[in-house]
């Protein structure tokens, strides 16, 4: 049976590495909070009328990492949401200030071989492109990981229903609510 959950009076921000399911979590466990789910790359898409692979290649990575500050700089705003965000955003120094000081962040975490099962079943991802995934999220992961850590909590995903996950994730959020 689903934990009930009061209503955050914050944003719950989803932060981790690419595949860990954030945007397919982050919309169960919205919808089980009667929240609105916002995915911060389809906002950054639409803002920019192109895909992130395209702004990749038009603009590069630092553009995209501008864009992507400033579109969550305006998600955080308003009522609370959950958020999903993009592998990197959390890594950008005033982005990962923003979240933890005004929303409650909570990192994914997976097993890489289980991220390079996911990420390799689409072809959309500017950071793997003719590269090894396994050993790009375990680049990613040694750089990006000690960031994570920082966020308000942790939860391991599992080669599990995603169901598994948010279950979770509500389970943290009630034990950080009591704290």
């Amino acid at each position: 049976m689903p934990t009930p959950l009061p209503r955050p009076d914050r944003s719950i921000v989803l932060v981790g590495l690419m595949g860990v399911g954030k945007s397919t979590v982050g919309k169960r466990l919205a919808k089980r909070l009667g929240l609105d789910f916002v995915d911060s790359d389809e906002e950054i898409e639409s803002a920019a009328g192109c895909t992130i692979s395209e702004i990749f290649d038009r603009f590069g990575e630092q553009s995209f990492r501008d864009g992507e500050r400033r579109v969550i700089a305006r998600l955080v705003g308003g009522p609370p949401k959950v958020i999903a965000t993009g592998g990197g955003a959390f890594v950008n120094d005033e982005t990962r200030r923003l979240i933890l000081d005004h929303c409650i962040a909570v990192w994914l975490d997976a097993d890489i071989a289980i991220l390079a099962e996911r990420v390799g079943r689409r072809d959309n991802r500017p950071l793997l492109r003719e590269r090894d995934p396994q050993a790009v999220l375990a680049e990613l992961a040694a750089i990006r990981n000690p960031l994570y850590a920082e966020a308000h909590i942790h939860v391991r995903s599992h080669a599990a229903p995603h169901e598994r996950t948010v279950d979770d994730i509500a389970d943290a959020l009630s034990r950080w609510a009591s704290e």
